[in-house]
């Protein structure tokens, strides 16, 4: 099973998740809340350290097309992770000004409209990121929440889509092979569930995790 390293503080977090053979890491761009973020200084310093061997996810809050291009631009990633729902043009522009840059679209599961979401979504962007944020609050959540979101939903949202999926949400060492078992997800990823004191990125935890996604079949 393919994995995602959210969150990602420092060039060495970085190298970690490359040893532990991740897929890809999250470089968390400023947020309405949530943990993890960091300037874009040092996202495009990361960015720079890992290009070529490891996807560079760069999660942006921005919605308006010429800001996430330009945010885009400025980081110097493969791939942008709208965290945030965004116009349709959005999308188009990125397609227009950076066309080898991914789209990660996040629809955050809190109920059934999630499901007509990410279908409203799925053709503008190249993957899906199923996460439980909340967008209804006071303050949005758009990640980082270390919650998990009704699974079933998931499952059917996997089952409907045509394109490649991501389960986000609370996940950890412990519950990462019944995520993947239940949902059959394209991907894991995964943030605050491999922490430790300070906001670490804790050795073991992303070892067992990296171990129990060697021993999950990739669907």
């Amino acid at each position: 099973m393919r994995f995602k390293i959210c969150c990602i503080q420092s060039v060495e977090e970085a190298e970690m998740a490359i040893a532990a053979g991740a897929w890809a890491i999250g470089l968390v761009a400023a947020m309405p809340s949530g943990p993890g973020p960091v300037d874009d200084v040092r996202i495009a310093t990361i960015a720079r350290a890992t290009k070529g061997r490891i996807k560079r996810v760069l999660l942006t809050s921005h919605t308006d097309p010429e800001a996430v291009v330009e945010h885009v631009l400025r980081c110097g990633c493969d791939v942008v992770q709208l965290v945030d729902c965004v116009p349709v043009q959005t999308c188009e522009a990125i397609r227009r000004h950076c066309p080898d840059v991914l789209i990660i679209q996040v629809v955050h599961v809190q109920g059934e409209e999630a499901l007509d979401t990410a279908k409203a979504a799925a053709p503008h962007g190249d993957m899906i990121l199923l996460d439980s944020g909340r967008m209804d609050g006071p303050v949005k959540e758009l990640g980082g929440t270390g919650r998990t979101h009704n699974w079933d939903l998931s499952r059917t949202i996997v089952e409907t889509l045509d394109g490649p999926v991501i389960l986000a949400g609370g996940l950890n060492p412990d519950n990462a092979r019944e995520a993947c078992m239940q949902v059959k997800p394209f991907a894991l990823d995964i943030c605050s569930g491999l922490r430790g004191p300070g906001f670490a990125l804790n050795a073991d935890k992303l070892g067992g995790f990296a171990q129990v996604c060697a021993n999950t079949l990739t669907t």
